[in-house]
């Protein structure tokens, strides 16, 4: 018999096992539903017979009926998947200590056969699965409870199953296939990240798989899976410690509602529960209660685009720095010395002098600034009432607070971060927007000192954080969010992908910020063919990044006579689009104006989507946005419109044009009317 024929056959029992254990749990769950139906019914008929204690005895069966119906319904969730895509991987392994070799089916999810007890499928993420990701033909090792687990992987095969179906099978003695990795890069694309269990690479296992890092920081290249790495690693972290950690204890900061969407059904595909997702502007509202109006970073980054303004990029440059930080330290402590005009108070008749106040406000130095003027009111209050016998009422305390306070330049701290920049003797780079809004570099400048001033009070829930994206949060932001979150992290990103470099952090600023972190690399490019990868390297001159050996079209860069030609270019690329077997196609601008007009010239012709700031998903077809929304997305074609010498000309500019053209999968085409860009022509 073949061994093809043998592994259809081994699928097919299989299969026949899951529908079996599928009939009993859909009876399991109908039978639970009919008991709890049955149960409320009883306590409706006899409600004014039954006691509290009968009411209450029945009220914990239902529950843990619930209880045991919603684990079943989960269960179904897993035997479903498994009927779909039962197992891509198999590995034969003798242990060097036995006589017989393991044969280990590896699958998204495990699956026991309740009369052997012996494991048909194993999950992906188990101990003896790392095998499958790790070693050739060969001597190989697992780890298991701090074990060493030693032997010889004797064969290592394949599969992509389908809806049940075996579509092919490849024996293979390189670690994850080449053949099958060029099959699935191969596919077109779809409108949410799909999970990558059946191509994870050496490199990628390691960080998927890395338990001891307390802080883990992902530098990937463009199209490297860095993000589809980090939700596999909340998945097998889930897996690993589920005793100590749910998916209600992970939050991730993502840059967008569209890309935060897009990512959504990676975890639930791999069995895990969706997590909660936040950004750096809603984390700030939070921060500040709702009650300070502030420019998104969506915005700014709009407007350094739209208007070259130095002044502008000053006061981003600034309260993105290290040199804030140290001014604000400064400036704190020239408050609680300088800044605190102490004077002799009397309190009904009696002198309390400056010389106590000063030593009370002192002595709760650990304390945020304006928290102690608390303190030395109850300790004014409570020595006037030692020595004098005297009892201070609401009233005159409540005086006594406003008198004390009024020796401090403000207890508002916006009123002393208007004051910050005074001190420093630069009021100009604190420039309100319209209604008294901060520009987005203040508002983590802004936090930074209310931090002090008020103290922060840590997010406990909050037991992993992931912050996508790294580059494009400044030192000033990761020192708001260390104090905030001080569980583990997974921090990741491309220091080449910054949509704003004048707020951008690199690997070291962030290693700094996160002393004892884990760093690690990942240089290999997944998503573009070799050719768009090799042009892409040519935009980013400073990137170092490995192109796959997947070979397809040169990008094609059409030059246009006029804007008329240009749209109708882009209209003929449309067309060939509807037509061909791809599934998504992006038309990424520079602006956000850009990105309207455009969708204005097309949108009756063409049924198209058009993302922008208050965008929440993301879909296939075609799709318009800018190269800032299309952070992490990635299409099947890219056409790159309006690519002048004038509208792609700063380093802004440039890092825009590079991650709009390393959104593609297969086809690359930029257009452009008058002088190219020198971007493209380097």
């Amino acid at each position: 018999m073949s061994e093809e024929k043998k592994e259809q056959i081994y699928l097919s029992d299989l299969l026949m096992k899951v529908d079996q254990r599928l009939t009993e749990i859909n009876e399991a769950i109908k039978g639970k539903s009919d008991e709890i139906a049955e149960m409320y019914k009883h306590m409706q008929d006899h409600k004014r017979d039954m006691d509290n204690l009968e009411k209450n005895a029945m009220r914990e069966v239902i529950r843990n009926y619930t209880l045991q119906g919603d684990h079943s319904v989960e269960n179904r969730k897993r035997l479903i998947r498994l009927k779909d895509t039962a197992f891509f991987g198999r590995i034969d392994f003798l242990e060097h200590s036995e006589q017989t070799e393991k044969n280990i089916y590896i699958g998204v999810h495990n699956f026991q056969d309740t009369e052997s007890k012996k494991n048909l499928v194993c999950d992906w993420r188990a101990p003896i699965s790392s095998l499958f990701y790790d070693f050739e033909l060969g001597e190989a090792f697992y780890e298991i409870k701090a074990k060493t687990i030693e032997g010889t992987v004797l064969l290592k095969r394949q599969f992509r199953i389908r809806n049940g179906q075996m579509e092919y099978m490849l024996d293979t003695d390189i670690t994850i296939h080449d053949e099958v990795l060029q099959k699935e890069l191969n596919q077109a694309s779809s409108s949410k990240m799909k999970n990558i269990v059946a191509t994870i690479q050496k490199e990628q296992n390691a960080i998927i798989r890395n338990e001891e890092a307390r802080h883990l920081i992902i530098q990937g290249v463009a199209g490297s899976g860095k993000t589809s790495i980090a939700l596999h690693r909340i998945a097998f972290l889930l897996y690993r410690f589920k005793e100590t950690i749910t998916s209600e204890d992970i939050l991730i900061i993502s840059p967008n509602k569209v890309f935060a969407s897009y990512i959504s059904n990676v975890l639930p595909e791999l069995g895990e529960e969706s997590v909660a997702e936040t950004s750096v502007e809603e984390i700030a509202d939070e921060l500040l209660e709702y009650q300070i109006k502030f420019q998104t970073f969506f915005e700014q980054v709009t407007e350094l685009l739209e208007k070259n303004d130095e002044k502008l990029i000053e006061r981003i440059q600034f309260k993105s720095s290290k040199e804030l930080i140290r001014k604000i330290d400064e400036y704190y402590i020239w408050l609680q010395n300088d800044g605190f005009k102490i004077t002799d108070i009397f309190v009904k008749g009696k002198l309390v002098p400056a010389w106590f106040i000063k030593e009370t406000f002192e002595k709760y130095n650990r304390m945020p600034l304006l928290k102690r003027f608390n303190e030395v009111v109850r300790e004014v209050v409570e020595n006037i009432f030692r020595f004098y016998k005297i009892e201070i009422q609401y009233k005159d305390r409540t005086e006594l607070h406003t008198t004390i306070r009024k020796m401090f330049p403000s207890y508002n701290p916006r009123v002393l971060y208007k004051g910050f920049y005074q001190w420093l003797g630069k009021p100009e780079l604190l420039k309100l927007k319209k209604g008294s809004s901060y520009e987005w570099s203040d508002v983590y400048a802004f936090l930074y000192f209310k931090m002090k001033l008020e103290g922060i009070k840590p997010n406990r829930k909050v037991k992993h954080l992931v912050i996508d994206e790294m580059q494009d949060y400044s030192i000033v932001q990761y020192q708001v969010l260390s104090r905030l979150y001080a569980c583990r992290k997974t921090i990741l990103g491309d220091i080449n992908q910054s949509v704003n470099p004048f707020s951008s952090s690199n690997l070291d600023t962030i290693e700094k910020i996160f002393p004892g972190a884990t760093s690690m690399t990942m240089l290999k490019s997944y998503r573009s063919t070799y050719e768009i990868t090799q042009f892409t390297k040519r935009i980013s001159q400073h990137v170092n990044v490995e192109a796959l050996e997947r070979h397809g079209d040169e990008p094609l860069i059409i030059a246009c006579k006029n804007k008329a030609t240009e749209l109708e270019e882009i209209k003929k690329l449309i067309v060939d689009f509807n037509s061909s077997k791809y599934n998504s196609l992006g038309i990424i601008t520079k602006t956000q104006k850009q990105a309207d007009t455009l969708y204005e010239s097309l949108n009756t012709l063409f049924n198209i989507n058009l993302l922008n700031a208050v965008s929440v998903a993301f879909g296939s077809g075609i799709v318009i946005t800018t190269a800032h929304l299309a952070k992490g997305l990635e299409f099947d074609q890219v056409i790159v419109p309006y690519c002048t010498d004038k509208n792609y000309q700063s380093d802004p500019d440039r890092q825009m044009l590079y991650v709009a053209c390393t959104r593609t999968m297969h086809k690359l085409y930029i257009t452009h009317i008058s002088k190219p860009s020198t971007f493209i022509l380097e």
